[in-house]
């Protein structure tokens, strides 16, 4: 079955808001490409309002859940080392 795909802020490919870097790990592409792209469209177009665009993005776009589970049975798991394991 295929994975639903959300598009959500990135958590780990931000520069400001991690829009840019969302929209580029939802269709696969080079942040950087997607990030030089946006400027020059922005810049050259008066049609596209790219800051208001960007903080449009930045207030509806929900932000990337954390990762906090790293085991496979999806519980945490104290490894702080106990007093009584000291010789």
């Amino acid at each position: 079955m295929a994975k639903n795909k959300k598009l959500t802020r990135s958590r780990s490919n931000r520069l400001i808001g991690g829009v840019i870097g969302g929209f580029a790990e939802y269709f696969g592409w080079d942040a950087t490409l997607v990030r030089v792209i946006f400027v020059v469209v922005s810049f050259f177009s008066t049609a596209f309002p790219g800051i208001l665009v960007y903080i449009l993005a930045w207030i509806l776009m929900p932000d990337a859940p954390t990762k906090s589970h790293y085991y496979s049975d999806q519980t945490r798991k104290d490894v702080t080392p106990d007093d009584t394991d000291r010789p």
